[in-house]
């Protein structure tokens, strides 16, 4: 068997999840392994020299673009949102049709740069986001069991949209909000607008797994059967099958003036049941919840046919109700608004606090209703008084019910026999970077000295996390001459080294202080628990700033040396998490730089004590001074278009929504200033727009991997000023967290950087290009010409060969 056949990836799952950057979560647990009911044993799911171009060359390497003609901003027709949703092709190539949701308004004549007419609306840009997710499922080029998993990875990012910014939304509306968005909607304008545009993208996942279904059989002869269809001797196994595994651990909610209708928990799959006493001829309903012990996909004799363990449980279902008629058996599943806050400057205990909006989120509101196509108007309407929610909330699902779960497919051990290389993407492990290689028997230089040399910029997952930034912490803890370590965690892995290294250090008597951010949405109990561990290890630990989210990276490492104490420093666009750091793209920069070293001092002396007026002498922090640094920044290419005609600004980030700093852009474009922006998920900003953003570009990049990563570059007249950092150019990033980024000053290192950006704003096959009507065109190499992230990988095998290369 290839390796590559055994190796999961999951490279788009939010931010969102996006978010935007942990993975949509139900109750709570990660789907099972697939369960055997044959005797012949189980299937088993298993692991997945450029220069800095000036002004002139960009210009000259950039495509016309047309003026706009934006649609006007009407009531959303259906026809608006539908015309362009192509009907769905399984043999879909690269750059067809895609739907689109946003709908932008016609700029007036003489409109100021911040008329609402120039930006996109954020929650449909995006829904649009979440459709080139889905193209990847669609796109031929794409391997066939990824595209099975990029289907579950867009069902998932939908889950935690719906849950997270419909419930905010409609929590808005319910509260009388009347404040507009930066494109001038109230919360129910947008919550029309949504609606409309979310139910093409829930029909098409049903459609696009339909037409991967015979592709999968062909290929490798995967097949989710119903139970209907089954043989009498399927049947007869999955019988006994059910009585043994599932039958006991069941518990049905009989609903009656004596019983109450029974909580439904969120995202949880459940049946309802509909009996009729034969003696009495009364009607009664009854929920049973699929158990979230057991697998979704029951396996079957054949190797890889399954049947979905709700088919199962519906066909035995009268062996739960002896003596009464079962009339119909109707699957359906529950979303509830994951938006709930408190007033954090009302409570006494921000951990207390925070579990109770945990409990407080588990008996949310309901903000969507899936059902059965099956289902009868009337068991519907029951279900939605129940819930107290309407029409518009409820979705009929076109087949199965909850399409995240395909992942567990996607991770399937294929038999020899079947397996191809083309199945999967090709394996790609993480390189050492070539100044960390360990010499025969791991006896190289420790990671102080290398960085004692020179900064070492490393970017993951070309760059290896584990011989880079876990290395970096856990030399510190087994380090005698190391005194102290401060870190943030905002997201960390299940079994996390990094926390060891941590617990290991306080445990041998260095002093340890970590800021475990307790508001990381849907990571809140996670985080809780890790804080009370490295706690109960004697480690330091606050528990984040009332008011803000702590989202910056970094760590310090305070290290006694021949000439005194010596600070050494990582900072991060991405997380402490071992995991993602193999499917997420993301900057760290370690250095010993004695200013780098005393600003990160000021920043963690601010987030575990009372010092609001730190000052920093290099890096830019949130809320303090990010914004008005960058707007400076972006001014300062507006001077030098007007002086020297050389204003260039290139940029990557995850999202691009303040209004202010859009407005600025705006400005440096009507300056004849350059800009180049890869944004992988939302935009608010217009580009090519005639008089406002001739001159900006932005490009979305979708690929294996998920494009984290968030870098800055300003041309400065020929004297570059390079950033990475943790926030995106969003209001809630500058205004709401605790965000920093630090300069890159040496000189190869910024030539990565730059010509990283370039790869990213020039891709001939990932990137899909932003039109100022809302659309995004995909671009289509004439070749084979590899996309940006192929591209990395192989420039990162290159320099596995260059001892001593950045």
């Amino acid at each position: 068997m290839a390796s590559d056949s055994n190796r999961p990836t999951d490279p788009q799952a939010p931010d969102a999840t996006s978010s935007s950057e942990s993975t949509a979560q139900g109750d709570g647990s990660s789907p099972p392994a697939s369960a055997d009911v044959s005797s012949a044993g189980s299937s088993t799911s298993s692991s997945a020299d450029e220069h800095v171009r000036t002004a002139g060359d960009a210009k000259a390497s950039r495509r016309d673009k047309p003026a706009s003609s934006a649609a006007p901003d009407s009531a959303v027709p259906d026809s608006a949102v539908s015309a362009a949703h192509q009907p769905f092709d399984s043999a879909s190539p690269a750059g067809s049709p895609l739907s689109r949701a946003v709908q932008p308004q016609r700029v007036p004549e003489g409109a100021d740069v911040s008329h609402p007419s120039l930006f996109f609306n954020r929650e449909l840009s995006w829904l649009d986001f979440n459709w080139r997710v889905l193209q990847m499922a669609r796109d031929r080029r794409t391997p066939l069991l990824e595209r099975l998993r990029f289907l579950s990875i867009t069902a998932q990012n939908l889950d935690g949209f719906i849950r997270k910014r419909i419930g905010g939304l409609k929590r808005q509306a319910a509260a009388g909000v009347t404040s507009l968005s930066p494109d001038g909607r109230t919360p129910e304008e947008q919550l029309a607008h949504i609606v409309r545009a979310v139910r093409p993208m829930y029909s098409a996942l049903g459609h696009t797994w339909k037409q991967l279904e015979p592709e999968l059989e062909e290929e490798i002869g995967l097949r989710v059967q119903d139970y209907a269809d089954l043989e009498a001797p399927q049947k007869e196994k999955l019988a006994a099958y059910f009585r043994k595994n599932i039958f006991p651990i069941l518990t049905p909610l009989a609903v009656d003036p004596g019983r109450p209708f029974p909580f439904i928990s969120n995202m949880s799959l459940s049946l309802a049941v509909l009996l009729r006493h034969p003696d009495r001829g009364t009607q009664h309903f009854a929920r049973v919840k699929v158990p979230t012990s057991r697998a979704r996909w029951l396996s079957l004799d054949e190797p890889l046919h399954f049947v979905p363990i709700e088919q199962v449980i519906a066909h035995h279902v009268d062996e739960l109700f002896q003596g009464m008629e079962v009339e119909g058996v109707y699957a359906f599943r529950v979303t509830r608004n994951a938006d709930v806050r408190r007033d954090e400057e009302e409570a006494d205990d921000l951990i207390e606090m925070i579990s109770e909006r945990l409990r407080e989120r588990r008996f949310a509101p309901v903000v969507r209703l899936e059902v059965d196509h099956d289902m009868p108007e009337s068991v519907r309407s029951f279900l939605m008084e129940k819930l107290s929610i309407g029409p518009e909330d409820v979705y009929v699902a076109d087949g199965i019910i909850d399409f995240t779960d395909v992942r567990v497919l996607a991770d399937l051990h294929v038999p020899d026999d079947r397996y191809h290389k083309a199945l999967r993407f090709s394996k790609w492990t993480p390189l050492t970077p070539p100044r960390l290689r360990r010499g025969v028997g791991r006896d190289a230089s420790d990671i102080f000295s290398v960085i004692r040399e020179n900064d070492l910029l490393v970017h993951h997952p070309y760059d290896s996390f584990e011989e880079s930034v876990q290395r970096f912490i856990e030399e510190a803890a087994a380090d005698p001459n190391v005194l102290a370590i401060k870190q943030t965690l905002y997201r960390t892995s299940e079994d996390s080294p990094i926390v060891d290294a941590l617990i290991d250090a306080a445990e041998s008597g260095k002093q340890v202080a970590v800021l475990v951010e307790v508001k990381a949405r849907f990571d809140e109990e996670k985080n809780i628990a890790w804080g009370r561990k490295l706690e109960d290890a004697g480690v330091h630990v606050a528990y984040g700033l009332v008011g803000l989210k702590t989202h910056a990276q970094a760590a310090l490492v305070v290290r006694r040396e021949d000439d005194g104490l010596r600070t050494y420093v990582h900072v991060s666009t991405g997380n402490y998490n071992t995991q993602t750091a193999r499917q997420y793209t993301d900057y760290g920069l370690l250095t010993c730089d004695r200013n780098i070293g005393y600003d990160l001092t000021n920043l963690f002396h601010y987030l575990t004590g009372y010092a609001p007026e730190q000052s920093y002498r290099e890096m830019i922090v949130a809320p303090q001074d990010m914004r008005d640094h960058f707007l400076s920044l972006i001014r300062q290419e507006i001077d030098h278009q007007k002086a020297h005609g050389t204003g260039r600004i290139m940029a990557k980030m995850n999202e691009l929504g303040d209004s202010r700093i859009i407005s600025e852009l705006y400005r440096a474009s009507q300056a004849g200033v350059q800009i180049d922006l890869a944004v992988r998920s939302h935009c608010r900003l217009r580009p090519g727009l005639e008089g406002y953003s001739d001159t900006i570009r932005v490009v979305s990049i979708v690929g294996r991997f998920l494009e984290h990563d968030r870098a800055f570059y300003f041309h400065n007249n020929g004297d570059p000023s390079v950033y990475i950092g943790s926030a995106d150019w969003q209001r809630s990033r500058l205004d709401d967290r605790v965000e920093a980024a630090v300069p890159i000053t040496d000189e190869q290192q910024r030539r990565r950087i730059v010509r990283t950006l370039e790869h990213a704003i020039s891709d001939p096959r990932t990137a899909w290009e932003l039109q100022s009507d809302g659309r995004y065109e995909q671009r289509t190499p004439a070749d084979d010409e590899p996309g940006y992230q192929e591209r990395l990988m192989q420039y990162a095998q290159s320099r596995r060969e260059e001892y001593g290369a950045i």
